[in-house]
């Protein structure tokens, strides 16, 4: 029989997935769940996907590869969506290909399949990103397929005996009516790029990020709107946006490039060796600490430690931009 990797939440729309696939393609269905750090509780997930019919369930613990291999490079690339919010989604949803393509390969899959509802460039960037590792696997999206309601869902769910779960209203980031009326400041040690301390206590990276999202989301910061929001990831944002400037005396040039190529899910192609090896040296120079105070959702920088100093890399790329221009400006002639 045919099998399925199936890309699974926990939620209505991947739970009513497995008995459909199963029942449309004659398959078995193998359920993949990451817990990527994203707050919710995952302990019984895999017998929710055992009880929707899976043959099996597989739940991995990702958080310090999706810390270290996607959120790190991203956070030092200071590559944000539409230049304006980070990009964990996204991130997430190249790591979810990786771990499709390699279940599918230990299952021996013909198709891999997701729970995207989008027609637009959040499904195409998992699909582009499972198709540069492995061309062969179909890719199935079972929620933009089968033109199911969500009523019509849940009396898919109900026929099947699923059970429904209620949505979570639990979320990551209080709002600013419920923010404290004194505001937190933190200072954020960078090494080469990488936060590696808050407020002088050095901790994984892992650590870190779980420490900061705690404190920034208590203020109100991160919230993007109702439905994506990205504390930890705000903050060491800002942090390290204002650090490479004081540093480098300018931006990433290539913060616009890096976004785009994560949004497109060209993450495992040449195009993101080329953009790492730049960003990478460019890091060389990113060290020092920031500090932020965070207050009723607003994250604003507020000093940085003495010493720093521009780099040479700033100083030297400013030079060649500088002669560049003059070689193009017309010559003068003295009269």
């Amino acid at each position: 029989m045919e099998r399925i990797v199936l890309a699974y939440s926990g939620g209505l729309d991947t739970s009513v997935a497995i008995p459909w696939l199963a029942e449309k393609y004659h398959a078995q269905i193998v359920a993949v769940t990451l817990d990527m750090g994203q707050g919710k509780e995952l302990e019984d997930v895999r017998d929710r996907a055992l009880a929707a019919g899976a043959a099996r369930a597989h739940v991995l613990d990702v958080r310090e590869e999706f810390a270290r291999e996607y959120v790190l490079r991203a956070l030092k690339a200071d590559a944000l969506q539409e230049n304006r919010s980070p990009m964990a989604k996204a991130l997430g949803r190249l790591l979810i290909a990786s771990k499709l393509v390699e279940i599918a390969g230990i299952e021996q899959a013909a198709a891999v399949a997701h729970g995207s509802a989008g027609s637009g460039a959040d499904r195409e960037a998992l699909d582009v990103a499972v198709r540069s590792l492995r061309p062969q696997l179909s890719v199935i999206a079972p929620v933009r397929d089968w033109g199911m309601t969500r009523p019509a869902e849940i009396a898919y769910a109900r026929s099947r005996g699923i059970p429904i779960l209620a949505e979570s209203l639990d979320t990551l980031t209080e709002s600013p009516a419920s923010c404290p009326n004194e505001p937190a400041y933190v200072e954020i040690l960078f090494e080469r790029g990488e936060p590696t301390a808050i407020n002088g206590v050095a901790m994984p990276l892992v650590d870190l990020i779980a420490n900061l999202g705690t404190i920034a989301g208590s203020h109100g910061v991160g919230r993007v709107d109702e439905a994506y929001e990205a504390p930890a990831a705000t903050v060491l944002h800002a942090a390290h946006r204002e650090l490479q400037r004081r540093v480098t005396n300018d931006a990433d040039p290539m913060s616009h490039q890096y976004g785009e190529m994560v949004h497109s899910g060209l993450w495992f192609t040449p195009l993101r060796d080329a953009l790492d090896a730049y960003v990478q040296k460019l890091q060389e120079h990113v060290t020092g600490a920031i500090r932020l105070k965070l207050f009723k959702g607003d994250c604003q920088v507020v000093g940085l430690a003495t010493g720093l100093r521009s780099s040479s890399f700033g100083q030297a790329r400013r030079s060649a931009e500088g002669a560049e221009a003059s070689s193009r400006s017309p010559a003068k002639v003295n009269a």
